[in-house]
């Protein structure tokens, strides 16, 4: 037993002084040129994401008529999708009412013209009746003036019956004229009443044409049709020929596929590296392999934040270079660019 007790510390020993005779690592063997080397400078990319939209576009609503029609029936609709022209018929509404208000109205403003024209026939031979008795008054009284002359050679009783008929004479003169004078501002206003009513039907004949012509919805620019959503019993779709429709109602868009861009809010960490011209790279969420070169347009110096929030972002525009069919507003997508770097590979 001592024998093995003796053998086992000599193992021992001979392993420790082993251990201590390994030479210990150099400086130099630490410091390898790989260690040394300068780290390669690393792509920094920021990422936004935003919703596609059209530069030129247009909201076309359901047209806005005078009068007390609240809503209107849709005769036809142009089907979504479609490249229009501008000035394109897009849309059309029932027009049976304002045809019969304009035909209503018309019949009534030539009824009143030939009425004013009557009145105005009638008021010219009044005229010249009321001269003709106003003359004749005139011509009475100066007979009786010329009878009161003959007074001297006259008894008492005929000189005061001159007297007496040259002040009826003279009296009735007065009246006519008064009456004349009032009769003459009669006609004239009652001429003027049947004017106004006969403008007041060509006013509504006027607004009624106005209101076919309004129930025709033309493009007002060249671009491609999207259809809004509007409620139909208890459901949302698209507008169909013969629903009833509210005045002011969305009705469709109209936006040219050409020209697209991106508006994307920025947060502050990424606002140092939207610049305007910097390059970037727009992918859509519905189609992921689909790559899009893009620029930043614009962006805003003043940053945002919701209510209550601390995070505050920065709006910006990022215009689409290249068209393509996949685009059409409302897409989700991300924008990806990589900011100008200083040359000594600083941001």
């Amino acid at each position: 037993m001592k024998r093995w007790i003796c053998v086992l510390a000599t193992a021992v020993s001979a392993v420790v002084l082993v251990s201590c005779e390994r030479p210990a690592p150099s400086v130099r063997a630490a410091t390898t040129p790989a260690a040394t080397a300068e780290a390669p400078d690393v792509k920094h990319e920021a990422r936004v994401t935003g919703v596609v939209q059209a530069v030129h576009n247009s909201k076309v609503l359901v047209p806005q008529i005078t009068g007390n029609y609240n809503n209107m029936t849709l005769t036809r609709i142009i089907p979504n999708g479609t490249l229009v022209k501008e000035g394109d018929l897009i849309a059309s509404f029932d027009a049976t009412a304002q045809m019969d208000a304009a035909r209503d109205a018309q019949a009534k403003a030539d009824d009143l013209g030939h009425q004013a024209d009557q009145k105005h026939a009638q008021n010219r031979a009044d005229l010249e009746k009321r001269a003709t008795d106003l003359k004749q008054a005139e011509a009475d009284l100066a007979k009786a003036e010329l009878e009161l002359k003959k007074g001297p050679v006259l008894s008492d009783i005929d000189r005061l019956t001159n007297e007496e008929k040259a002040r009826i004479a003279r009296l009735h003169v007065e009246s006519v004229k008064k009456a004349n004078a009032l009769r003459d501002k009669s006609d004239v206003a009652a001429f003027r009443i049947l004017e106004l009513q006969r403008d007041r039907q060509k006013v509504a004949m006027d607004r009624a044409q106005a209101n076919i012509l309004k129930l025709e919805v033309r493009a007002p620019l060249a671009g491609m049709v999207a259809q809004d959503l509007t409620r139909r019993a208890n459901s949302m779709g698209h507008a169909q020929e013969g629903d009833q429709l509210y005045r002011g109602q969305p009705l469709l868009s109209i936006f040219d596929p050409s020209e697209m861009q991106v508006r994307c809010m920025v947060g502050e960490p990424d606002i140092a590296a939207v610049l305007p011209g910097t390059k970037a790279t727009v992918y859509l969420d519905a189609y992921p392999d689909l790559a899009l070169p893009a620029h930043v347009e614009y962006a805003s110096p003043v940053a945002s934040a919701g209510l209550g929030s601390p995070i505050k972002s920065f709006p910006a525009v990022f215009r689409i270079d290249k068209s393509d069919s996949h685009l059409l507003p409302d897409l989700s997508a991300a924008v990806v660019l990589e900011p100008k770097r200083s040359p000594g590979g600083s941001k």
